[in-house]
């Protein structure tokens, strides 16, 4: 069954990543920085929802007789997260190196964010910390960008599997 469950992930998580990259690459595009976007307002909670959901109900319903376990749910979720997340960074890493203004853009986007801040806002954060950040924009790279955007997706992916692997779940009845 384990099997079965991973093949499904891999197919959705697939589908996924690509996905998700043609959205940041229009994101981008668009003129709005698909990096800088906040956590709780990120694509990928959509996306990673909607891929996750079907992968289980997909298992669950065609492959299980109706049933389905936490840890089926959470092996599958996670599955498609690292496919989807790894996939995507890839590409991302990928168009970064090939479109030079990518990086630029972001660097630009950031500055003028931060430079936005004012000095409340910039206390509360914490004067260190914002010159810090400040400081560190210049020395950004596609690497750097990556990985984050590589850890913020696993994350973000794990929240949402927990919750859609406990929706999803279902027992036999004893």
């Amino acid at each position: 069954m384990i099997k079965k469950l991973l093949r499904i992930s891999v197919r959705y998580g697939t589908v996924g990543g690509i996905l998700a990259f043609v959205l940041l690459v229009i994101m981008f595009y668009l003129g709005r920085h698909p990096l800088i976007t906040s956590p709780f307002l990120d694509f990928r909670i959509l996306l990673f929802g909607i891929f996750i959901f079907f992968t289980l109900k997909e298992f669950r319903d065609y492959e299980q007789d109706g049933m389905l376990f936490f840890s089926q749910a959470m092996i599958g979720g996670l599955t498609v997260i690292v496919i989807m997340t790894t996939i995507t960074s890839i590409l991302v890493q990928t168009f970064g190196t090939v479109e030079k203004n990518f990086v630029a853009t972001y660097i630009d986007q950031v500055t003028a964010y931060l430079g936005s801040f004012s000095k409340e806002e910039i206390e509360r954060v914490g004067k260190d910390a914002y010159e810090r950040n400040l400081a560190a924009l210049p020395s950004t790279n596609i690497s750097k960008l990556t990985i984050t955007y590589f850890v913020h997706g696993m994350v973000i992916g794990f929240f949402v599997n927990i919750i859609l692997s406990v929706i999803l779940r279902r027992q036999p009845k004893t």
